[in-house]
């Protein structure tokens, strides 16, 4: 590939995959090992903002490796330092703040899968970036897979034309159930109060509308979110026309808290989402964590999740507009 930025070398990992012409992840090292410290890399990054945009879009993802990042402080200014707005976290996982822009990323139980989606794809704003920083990589698992959306798409136009016409047609329609309080117990265990900012029904409505939700009040001080009609795909601009798996069907069809259905509560056939889950698996990209690794994920691209860790592990997410 053709490389033109002095302040970084490219690098490659284990896992990367070359799609559609481009290498996902696309490794950015030190040009010099006395150029890794965390004052280096913020120059770095200062002087090539938009060169560092461009590849983001370009290759979907982006890893930052060998430098000396070492904790959500150094995280948040390197954050900082591109000048993007940042987006608050609207959705079902128990996060903390840590420190300015950083949070945790989804504390629910490390033995979980947590499955491939685009952050926040449900609701009407959502981030443009994902950013994660790893400060204690994981012994054993508890690798952030991700999965070039266009592919999932193109494969499940060619195994079922008509399914994703009527989808497409249609619409979709989801629905969640969130507890009034937190129950960290769960990967999609974020009460509403929390999720909302408010204990406050009538203002929790408010916010959920404009996000573009419908909320059902429950008897055990819970809450039904409704969200229709909502789109199978989207194209984005600057992304070679590409049309992204931009839902959650996978992530949502047939659970107990959950659903995922046509707009007009047409049932989507089971071995529909069943092979989609198949695809999106055979499409994923992985690497192993290190710790100062930095990654920067296209969420308009691409979905990712999180595969089951064995204990300690410690990422860290920051979500940008």
């Amino acid at each position: 590939m053709e490389f033109s930025c002095k302040d970084f070398k490219v690098g490659k990992c284990e896992g990367e995959k070359l799609v559609d012409g481009e290498t996902m992840p696309l490794v950015l090292l030190p040009p010099q090992p006395n150029k890794s410290g965390l004052e280096s890399l913020v120059s770095a990054v200062k002087n090539n903002k938009e060169w560092f945009e461009e590849m983001i879009v370009k290759n979907s993802a982006v890893l930052l490796r060998g430098f000396d990042v070492e904790k959500a402080e150094d995280f948040n200014d390197i954050v900082e330092t591109f000048g993007w707005d940042d987006i608050r976290y609207v959705g079902p996982a128990p996060r903390t703040h840590i420190y300015k822009r950083i949070w945790t990323a989804n504390e629910g139980p490390l033995s979980e899968f947590i499955y491939y989606h685009h952050e926040m794809v449900l609701i009407k704003e959502f981030p443009k970036k994902v950013i994660l920083f790893c400060e204690i990589p994981p012994p054993e698992g508890g690798e952030t897979p991700f999965v070039p959306s266009f592919r999932v798409t193109e494969r499940m136009v060619e195994e079922f034309p008509e399914v994703v016409e009527e989808l497409e047609k249609k619409g979709l329609k989801y629905t969640f159930t969130a507890l009034s309080n937190d129950n960290t117990s769960s990967m999609r265990g974020r009460g509403w109060e929390d999720a909302f900012g408010t204990s406050d029904r009538a203002e929790a409505e408010r916010r959920a509308k404009a996000l573009g939700m419908d909320m059902e009040w429950l008897p055990n001080g819970g809450v039904k979110t409704i969200l229709v009609p909502r789109n199978l795909t989207r194209v984005f601009e600057g992304r070679k026309g590409r049309k992204m798996w931009f839902n959650t069907i996978v992530g949502m069809h047939g659970k107990e808290i959950s659903s995922a259905t046509m707009a007009d509560g047409t049932e989507i056939p089971e071995k529909v989402v069943k092979r989609c889950e198949e695809i999106i698996e055979e499409e994923s990209i992985q690497f192993k964590w290190e710790k100062g690794d930095v990654l920067f994920l296209d969420n308009l691209a691409t979905l990712h999740g999180r595969r089951p860790s064995l204990p300690p592990r410690k990422v860290l997410v920051a979500t940008c507009k």
